[in-house]
Parts: C-alpha cells; sequence; structure tokens
C-alpha cells in the first residue's frame, strides 16, 4: 500500500513522502495512529491544503522535545535488580522499567520513545537511544545492578564479574603459591645414590 507521510519516520522517509508499506504495517500503525495517509488523489490533494499546518506543529513539537532532549542527554538511569553470583538477573529491565526510573526523576517519557531492541537481563551497562521526537534522538545509559554500591562501581569502570571473597582467595593462593615456589630459597645439594653394582 502507498502512503503519504504526515510525519517523519525512522527508517522510512520524511514528512510529505510517499511510501510504499506493507498493507498490515499501513493498517495497524501508520494510518492509526495518524502518521500517514492512503496515497489516492483526494488525500494528496488535503495533505497539500495541511501541509503548512503540519510543518508548524511539526515545528513546535520538535522545540520542545529538543528542551527535553536537553534535560536527559547522557543522563545515567540505575535500576536495581536482583541478580546470580554470575550477573545473570532474576526477570529483566525493561522499557517499562526505564520510563518508570525517568518519572521518579520528573520526566515523562512514552514507551515508545524508548528504542531497547531486548529486554536486559544481565548486570551491567547499557547504551540505549531515546526519539523524543521522530527528529530527535538522544543517548541514555542505564546501569542494571545489585546495589547503589555495586552500580557505583560498575559507572567507575570497575570489573564486578567475580565475588569479592573469590578474589581475596585467589590472592591468598597467588601468595601461598609464591611462597611455596620461592625462586630465592636456598635448595639443599643432594647427591645421587650410587648404582648397585652387577656381578
Amino acid at each position: 500500500m502507498e502512503v503519504i507521510l504526515l510525519e517523519r519516520v525512522s527508517k522510512l522517509g520524511q514528512m510529505g513522502e510517499v511510501v510504499k508499506v506493507r498493507d498490515g504495517y499501513a493498517r495497524n500503525f501508520l494510518l492509526k495512529r495518524g502518521k500517514a495517509l492512503r496515497a489516492t488523489a483526494d488525500n494528496k490533494a488535503k495533505y497539500d491544503g495541511m501541509k503548512a499546518e503540519l510543518e508548524a506543529r511539526n515545528l513546535a513539537s520538535k522545540g520542545e522535545a529538543s528542551k527535553v532532549a536537553e534535560k536527559i542527554e547522557g543522563k545515567n538511569i540505575v535500576v536495581i535488580r536482583q541478580a546470580s553470583e554470575a550477573g545473570q538477573l532474576f526477570g529483566s529491565v525493561n522499557v517499562r522499567d526505564i520510563v518508570m526510573a525517568f518519572e521518579a526523576d520528573g520526566i515523562s517519557l512514552a514507551r515508545p520513545q524508548i528504542q531497547l531492541d531486548a529486554p536486559i537481563k544481565v548486570i551491567g551497562k547499557r547504551s540505549i537511544t531515546v526519539a523524543v521526537h521522530p527528529e530527535v534522538e538522544i543517548e541514555i545509559t542505564v546501569t542494571v545492578a545489585r546495589s547503589q554500591d555495586e552500580a557505583e562501581r560498575i559507572n567507575r569502570g570497575e570489573d564486578i564479574s567475580t565475588r569479592n571473597e573469590d578474589r581475596d582467595a585467589a590472592a591468598e593462593a597467588i601468595a601461598a603459591a609464591g611462597e611455596f615456589f620461592d625462586p630465592e630459597a636456598q635448595h639443599d645439594e643432594v647427591e645421587p645414590a650410587p648404582a648397585a653394582e652387577e656381578k
């Protein structure tokens, strides 16, 4: 189906372009959400009549979106979750969790604005794109950790993949091995046993 875009749609086209898309995508997303019109002669004339109004509305919303983008660009969202010792989450962090973290900071975002391909299932730091407007995209960071202290360590760049006890035990083992295999140690010279004489 051919449609006329009423706003910029990512990976599809700019406002006013006539693009060919699958029928289901057009019916269920573009037409339903008011992002496009069917590309008929009547709708082309209708678009020409409302083009100036659409462009003015787009500029106004882009200006507002730019203000929001300035507030949240480069922001680091910390999400605390329970996880195994290996760092695997008991559950996952999804778009809803990120939206709720922004709401806690007094910033209102819609779920479709957060571009998260798949839920986050491991502890760590991840960069995510937020489309506050079809023409304004910014990057934020989401840090998933078991505690606030661990989140701070992750943000400093520390490796939290091993437990503290494991690291301490490994350090003790290395120290003990160092003492055992000390290259400076004096070794007593032992003479080899005399070979038995043959009769």
